[in-house]
């Protein structure tokens, strides 16, 4: 990334369906996570080219989010998200990334629970 951009990537409510938890019951279902990402990118190169090729795929960081969450099968948000955060910086070469990890109807009360970390240097 050049040295100064700041530019970001957005994938906001990304859904997957994948078991998780810690209860014998729920490691018997597949429950739905929503992702939401911000990752750092330098658009100012696919900016100025408008070709695809130059870009973030979105697609596929989705599809390699999804499968990561779908085979981890782990019992903490908090795993899911750091094996996720890993992946993106590994396979993209993002260099900072702000994670949301939610899990809707985990506490009858709420609307979701979740998790937001933040991986990696942003310089």
């Amino acid at each position: 990334m050049a040295k100064g951009v700041r530019d970001t990537v957005l994938i906001e409510g990304l859904a997957v369906d994948a078991v998780i938890g810690v209860y014998d019951w729920e490691r018997e279902i597949t429950q739905q996570l929503v992702v939401d990402l911000e990752l750092a990118w330098d658009n100012s190169v696919p900016g100025a080219s408008d070709d695809v090729a130059d870009a973030l795929d979105y697609a596929e960081v989705s599809a390699k989010v999804s499968e990561c969450l779908q085979s981890l099968q782990p019992s903490l948000l908090e795993k899911a998200a750091e094996d996720v955060a890993a992946l993106l910086q590994s396979e993209f070469g993002v260099r900072w990334l702000r994670l949301t990890l939610s899990k809707p109807g985990a506490v009858p009360a709420a609307r979701s629970v979740g998790v937001r970390i933040e991986r990696g240097d942003r310089k």
